[in-house]
């Protein structure tokens, strides 16, 4: 059987018997004012974060979001979105497609803005997702892609960049891995099916999504997930995993390479009113601006007298240059 066989067995177990805590022990959902989340729906709360970002879902975007779950966040992305088709939930296993169905038809009883037709749910799987190409404003995944193997994770990857409309955007939270997780945690099936192994550190993650095309990449969260501890895993030390939470956008990547924001700001401390680098960056003198990594480190480079650049807060809601 292979890790995908197994994932999606595991799958329609926990569909059927929801495993409270199976992700995020400590997450709950986000709290939108008129947005009641039925019990059973809640219990199904399988991701490690959230991809529902409200400042990326102006204008009512079309959403696809992929790995349906029990349906929180597909109801979540129906909440900006209020029409029928605005969301399609795109899932390969039958018994969470049913359980996401039933939990949409509750959703609606206690939502009176809410109708389960504001979501489509369609068969279907992140390899090849069943709609056109450029053809949604939105693609989010929540706790899915860290369980696939590389090779697997770059397909899925060149599908939602497929599938978005220029300027689109990637929403996803995923687990990472403080370190490189070792081969025989990697090889368990199981574990890697319940987000646990599958895990790649932040720079392996973010290099993914720049290698398939996108060219702006933003941390919206990084925090804490689970402890891999070396009794009951088998390693020599304690392996911490993070939570992501990132905003990867389909627009074209600079000749000098994609804008990674992790927070940094620049801190022009010279005598001037303000500081201008010649390549696009003014800076106020005393005045924190929100920089891309890679600019922070030319300015850090070339400018180390004048310039102060902050440690990256891992918590970036747009603004500033790049």
């Amino acid at each position: 059987m292979s890790y995908l066989e197994t994932t999606a067995k595991f799958y329609s177990e926990v569909a059927q018997t929801p495993q409270v805590g199976l992700c995020c022990v400590q997450s709950s959902p986000l709290q939108l004012l008129g947005l009641k989340i039925p019990l059973r729906m809640q219990e199904m709360n399988y991701g490690c974060g959230t991809t529902v970002h409200p400042t990326e879902l102006a204008d009512a975007p079309t959403v696809l979001y992929v790995g349906v779950g029990g349906g929180l966040e597909a109801l979540q992305f129906a909440y900006f979105s209020r029409r029928p088709g605005a969301v399609i939930a795109v899932e390969p296993v039958a018994a969470m497609r049913d359980a996401a169905t039933r939990n949409l038809e509750l959703a609606a009883k206690d939502n009176p803005w809410f109708e389960p037709s504001f979501v489509e749910i369609r068969e279907g799987d992140a390899f090849a997702l069943p709609v056109p190409d450029a053809s949604v404003d939105v693609v989010a995944q929540n706790c899915l892609f860290n369980i696939f193997e590389p090779a697997d994770l770059h397909r899925a990857l060149q599908e939602a960049f497929r599938v978005l409309k220029l300027n689109g955007r990637l929403l996803m939270s995923d687990p990472i891995a403080t370190r490189p997780i070792p081969e025989h945690l990697q090889k368990d099936e199981r574990l890697r099916a319940m987000c646990l192994s599958g895990a790649l550190t932040y720079e392996s993650y973010i290099q993914h999504l720049v290698n398939v095309g996108f060219g702006q990449v933003e941390i919206r969260a990084r925090r804490p997930y689970r402890l891999l501890d070396r009794q009951t895993y088998g390693l020599d030390d304690h392996l911490l995993l993070e939570s992501l939470d990132s905003v990867s956008f389909k627009v074209p990547i600079p000749d000098d390479g994609a804008c990674i924001f992790t927070g940094k700001t620049a801190i022009y401390t010279g005598s001037k009113p303000a500081f201008d680098d010649q390549a696009g960056h003014i800076l106020q003198q005393g005045l924190p601006t929100a920089v891309c990594d890679k600019t922070a480190t030319k300015l850090a480079t070339f400018f180390p007298k004048d310039i102060l650049i902050t440690d990256s807060t891992w918590h970036y809601n747009g603004g500033g240059c790049c």
